[in-house]
């Protein structure tokens, strides 16, 4: 793969529209890459796994159970939710488990290739790239066993559930572009993914993830005004064919989102290889 040669002189201005379009083409050409790595770092993280993809659904899986037995328990009361409450719980868990990959994404095919980095001059859009192979092949696992669930709990999506591939890439970009932007300061420091899991944690309880929004109360006004909220609701609103809520504010997210994805990306470009020269 030939790679382009740039040479920056004094006065030059860097422009951002140029600059993502090159980190756009630089991806596209680095797609064979980008899938190489991501077969080679699925087959690695599988080969002595006995349960291979279940390691996966743990956690959101456990999550869920927790919350149901709460409230068949009586432990917690918690609002109606228009549809038996384990599939809304299985179905919250599991679309904040993407969410949250989804952030982690950048990060971590970026840590996992560092002394490849270090050694060979390839674009580093390919890594993102191979990320995202990586990430939708974790989800398509995700998406199946909440089809299992509907089944289970005979429930049949209507027809807008067909929408529902275009408005999980609006909650996978959300969390990609935050991915972008945090993974240049967590290749300098490590403290960085541990404050953003202890953080998400906190968020998911403030986002309508187990639960319903409140009728009234601080809760209700924070989670209305949560960026988060409209892609959660959307996204769970489509596959159960309910109602959808805050359709406007789900278009105005993913409108906000794409330029900043942008923005990321060409930070990502640009201090990418210097941290890796640096270090």
């Amino acid at each position: 793969m030939s790679l382009e040669t740039r040479i920056y002189q004094k006065g030059e201005r860097l422009k951002l529209v140029s600059l993502l379009g090159t980190s756009l083409r630089d991806m596209y050409k680095g797609r064979f890459l980008a899938k190489q790595l991501a077969v080679r770092d699925i087959k690695s993280k599988y080969r002595k796994s006995v349960l291979g993809i279940f390691w996966d659904l743990i956690a959101p899986l456990s999550t869920a159970l927790v919350w149901i037995f709460l409230r068949s328990s009586g432990t917690v009361a918690l609002d109606e939710t228009g549809v038996p409450y384990p599939l809304f719980a299985f179905t919250g868990t599991l679309l904040w488990a993407i969410l949250v990959e989804s952030i982690n994404m950048p990060l971590r095919s970026t840590q996992g290739a560092k002394g490849l980095m270090s050694k060979i001059n390839f674009p580093k859009e390919a890594l993102i790239l191979s990320g995202f192979y990586k990430l939708l092949f974790n989800s398509s696992f995700k998406i199946l066993l909440l089809i299992f669930f509907f089944i289970f709990y005979k429930v049949s999506p209507n027809i807008s559930a067909l929408w529902f591939p275009l408005s999980i890439l609006g909650l996978i970009l959300a969390g990609v572009t935050f991915g972008l932007f945090i993974t240049p300061f967590g290749m300098l420091y490590n403290d960085v993914s541990r404050a953003i899991t202890m953080s998400l944690r906190f968020i998911m309880y403030v986002t309508p993830v187990v639960y319903a929004i409140p009728q009234e109360g601080i809760m209700k006004t924070i989670m209305e005004y949560n960026p988060l909220t409209p892609l959660i609701l959307v996204n769970r609103h489509l596959m159960l064919g309910l109602d959808i809520p805050y359709l406007s504010y789900f278009f105005i997210i993913v409108g906000l989102l794409l330029p900043l994805f942008g923005i990321a990306l060409v930070l990502y470009r640009i201090s990418i290889p210097i941290i890796v020269e640096r270090n």
